[in-house]
């Protein structure tokens, strides 16, 4: 198993992916199911979401300032996907705008998902050499392990883009 922090998120990304797919294939009517996949999505998102947050932006602002307004912008990206997963952690697959929603954060996180794996990757692997991004990888492998599941869970995130905002 790679400890390359990109090689890490990108197998994060991969699932993530699958699960929409999931989401996207279920019948419009299959409550059931689309419950346990935003069950899943919530966790999975949940938990990339905090070691990115946790370590790799930080680890990488720190070490390639210049990618500031990248990471800055995806801060931004992840506060706006913790605020749908906030409010889907709260509803029922039956209600109204649950597919709506699930929908347009799907849509968001593909959109952010995107933008990193062909934009901020490239300039990371190439500020980066492959000794930080495997020690970067291998933090966040310690931070998954206590990373929490989901939006009810308290977190370091909130505190780290106030941090950041601020």
């Amino acid at each position: 198993m790679s400890t390359d922090a990109i090689v890490l998120l990108r197998d994060d990304h991969k699932a993530i992916r699958k699960l929409f797919r999931e989401f996207e294939k279920a019948e419009q009517d299959a409550y059931a199911t689309k419950g346990r996949v935003v069950d899943k999505i919530i966790e999975a998102l949940t938990v990339h979401t905090y070691i990115e947050n946790e370590c790799m932006y930080p680890e990488v602002r720190k070490l390639a300032p210049d990618l500031e307004d990248d990471i800055l912008e995806s801060y931004e990206e992840h506060h706006v996907a913790d605020l749908l997963v906030g409010e889907l952690a709260t509803m029922k697959p039956e209600d109204e705008r649950f597919t709506a929603k699930t929908t347009v954060l799907i849509e968001s996180v593909d959109h952010h998902i995107d933008e990193e794996e062909n934009e901020w990757f490239p300039k990371v692997r190439e500020e980066l050499g492959r000794k930080q991004l495997q020690e970067i990888g291998a933090r966040m492998i310690e931070l998954k392990k206590e990373a929490p599941t989901s939006p009810a869970q308290p977190s370091a995130l909130k505190k780290t883009i106030d941090a950041v905002i601020s």
